[in-house]
């Protein structure tokens, strides 16, 4: 995010029949961002051009990166864009100190986006109250702890 492209992702919105799980627009999250001091906003680009939003985060309660605040203008979807942000975005977390895993969230009745995360290798943890499945991706070691011994 910068000074220079805030606007253009201000402006991006999801189709009509998502928004039952993400924001109107990016214009909420960007708030998000500049209000509460955790979340850092990043622009998605295609080309020369803002086509999207996404977002993460340090949780120091659960020691983990979380990603959140993924939203792809509607009129650029279907095209691989979410794909490559979520998988830019989870090569640099993982290059990350000090973090087991990355976490998002994701609604139930979201099923692309929880074949897209499950493609990228997040597994469903838990289901809350509100519909809301927490998924991990674990950044250490394949089968063990990060920096433990592997069984």
């Amino acid at each position: 995010m910068s000074d220079e492209n805030w606007r253009a992702v201000a402006d991006v919105v999801p189709r009509d029949d998502q928004r039952d799980w993400v924001a109107e627009s990016a214009a909420r999250y960007l708030l998000l961002s500049l209000r509460e001091g955790l979340w850092h906003s990043l622009a998605v680009y295609a080309g020369d051009d803002v086509v999207g939003h996404i977002m993460h985060a340090f949780d120091e309660e659960d020691g983990c990166n979380w990603i959140g605040g993924m939203l792809v203008d509607a009129a650029e979807q279907g095209h691989g864009v979410g794909r490559a942000a979520l998988g830019t975005l989870v090569s640099y977390l993982q290059d990350q100190p000090d973090a087991p895993a990355i976490r998002l969230s994701v609604h139930d009745d979201n099923a692309p986006a929880r074949k897209l995360y499950a493609s990228a290798g997040f597994a469903e943890l838990s289901k809350d109250e509100d519909g809301d499945w927490t998924c991990e991706l674990r950044t250490g070691p394949a089968g063990g702890e990060p920096g433990g011994e592997q069984a």
